[in-house]
């Protein structure tokens, strides 16, 4: 016995050691205080988790079930954190377009953040046993936080949880053609008219300019916690090695990506299988006429709305019945008195298993690209409200391709709202087309998980090899417009140097030619 007792202990151990020298350790940073953004971030550092990897993950949402391998520095409670929070006057705030208010609350509050202890002590003490081998970090308004890959001297993998961003293409080296790539926060169609080809060149460019202008203001950051010695944000900027998209063709369209630039569109989605509580469940399954679930995600309260949108969804709800509605509102007891009798609402929901149940036929949504991609994962067609971001453009292209209805939350009315809800009930056409794009949404040759912990253990295995070598460009080279402009000056000079010869060449010609003339002529007079 203790000889086999003695094997099976060095069996273990042996494959405890193997599993630590092929992992990984990796630094993710995700200082945002939204919930939404965090999902696809956790979700992916997760997964790198579950395969060996050791993550230490900054963010200010620690999990509450711990998992092996993954590690969590809390940042909890520096920020308010974006859950259930943001009502209907801050709405109307962040979707008035006001850029550098934008930067202020997700780009230098959060860059504010580095004097933490949690990453000030990272800084300062980096762990050497083992040192980080990798660091991944959310694309989105701090940009100061791309310093950890030159301070570490290691590889850097970024996330964006929508699609690209208009000013993340030019220092990932990225192409894009605004001829047919329409801006991220705008509305516009793939297939744009000549008006809004100018609308989206306009718009992008003045975006793009405005971005890079308050993001290089966080080099003060940087010089500040790092010290001096560092490139512009810019700069840094064009140093990802890989960048996981949360998007894919089929919703996103078609658009040039180097190899660099990975969609892992739907990678936060885990059906795990969650048993709804018996009352909820009963309730479902007694809605035979159908159920409509109604959320507008992690971060909107739809009970701050004002009496008069809110009475219009109640009539609707009303105009509908006995088709049932849930909806998901973080704090009932402050909604508005006079909820239809056909209306259950509960603080939180499992959003998949909602979306699963058979009874389940559409979806009321602002349009966050979270849940709308559980809702093309589930096969519900949309009604939606989009609110700001770039839910306006997710809502419009799903219209487009007739799995969603989009309505104004500012205009909307009682029987906008009604028809809305009866197209995609009574239509099957939208229950068709989302089921079929469902289908080729998931048809990859791997899922949203495999994807990117391939490319992750590509990038630790090569190193800085998918980089473009278009970020190393100004936008002119990329243009080609200093070639074109040689060529050009060559072309001239060219034919500036042969009609200066060609006229010299003439007045030769006419000299010697006047020259004979007077020849002849004073042979004459003799």
């Amino acid at each position: 016995m203790a000889p086999t007792l003695s094997l099976a202990i060095i069996v273990i151990v042996v494959i405890i050691n193997s599993e630590k020298s092929d992992g990984a350790r990796i630094l993710g940073i995700f200082p945002l205080h939204g919930k939404s953004h965090f999902v696809i971030c956790e979700q992916l550092m997760k997964t790198l988790a579950q395969k060996g990897h050791q993550v230490d993950v900054i963010s200010h949402f620690p999990l509450k079930k711990p998992v092996p391998n993954y590690k969590d520095y809390s940042l909890e409670g520096t920020l308010p954190q974006i859950i259930n929070n943001i009502s209907f006057v801050e709405i109307q705030s962040i979707s008035s377009g006001n850029l550098a208010h934008f930067m202020d609350i997700c780009g230098d509050k959060i860059c504010e953040l580095l004097k933490h202890p949690t990453l000030n002590n990272i800084i300062k003490n980096p762990p050497k046993d083992p040192p980080y081998d990798l660091v991944i970090v959310e694309i989105f308004a701090a940009h100061c936080f791309f310093a950890f890959s030159r301070f570490l001297n290691v590889p850097m993998i970024g996330v964006t949880t929508a699609a690209i961003y208009d000013w993340a293409n030019d220092p990932l080296g990225n192409p894009s053609n605004l001829a047919f790539s329409p801006g991220a926060f705008t509305s516009l169609p793939n297939k744009m008219n000549f008006w809004e080809r100018l609308q989206n060149v306009i718009f992008v460019h003045i975006a793009k300019y405005q971005f890079n202008y308050y993001s290089g203001l966080q080099k003060k950051y940087v010089d500040e916690y790092f010290g001096p010695g560092y490139p512009s944000i810019y700069e840094m900027s064009t140093e990802f090695s890989l960048v996981f998209v949360n998007s894919h063709y089929s919703l996103n369209g078609i658009k040039p990506f180097t190899p660099g630039i990975v969609e892992v569109g739907g990678l936060h989605i885990e059906d795990k299988k969650e048993v709804l509580i018996p009352e909820l469940k009963k309730w479902l399954d007694e809605s035979k006429d159908g159920c409509i679930y109604v959320s507008f995600g992690s971060m909107v309260k739809i009970e701050s709305f004002p009496k008069e949108t809110l009475e219009i969804f109640y009539s609707t709800f009303k105009n509908i019945a006995p088709v049932r509605v849930l909806m998901k509102i973080a704090k009932p007891e402050e909604l508005l008195p006079g909820l239809p009798e056909n209306v259950k609402t509960y603080h939180w929901l499992p959003q998949i298993q909602i979306l699963k149940h058979k009874n389940v036929k559409a979806f009321v949504t602002h349009g966050g690209l979270m849940g709308t991609l559980e809702s093309i994962h589930c096969g519900v067609p949309m009604v939606g409200f989009p609110l700001f971001g770039d839910q306006m453009k997710n809502i419009n292209s799903y219209e487009k391709k007739k799995i969603a209805v989009s309505l104004d939350y500012k205009s909307v009315t009682e029987k906008k709202f009604t028809n809305a809800l009866n197209t995609v009930l009574k239509n099957r056409e939208y229950r068709y087309n989302i089921e079929k794009i469902s289908k080729l949404y998931y048809d990859r040759n791997m899922s949203p998980k495999d994807t990117a912990v391939f490319w992750t253990e590509y990038v630790l295995r090569h190193g800085n090899v998918l980089r473009s070598p278009a970020a190393d460009l100004k936008w002119y080279q990329i243009q080609l417009l200093d070639v074109y402009g040689f060529i050009l000056f060559t072309t001239l000079l060219v034919l500036y140097v042969a009609l200066f010869i060609i006229r010299i060449f003439l007045k030769i010609i006419f000299r010697a030619k006047r020259g004979d003339k007077d020849g002849l002529l004073s042979k004459k007079r003799k």
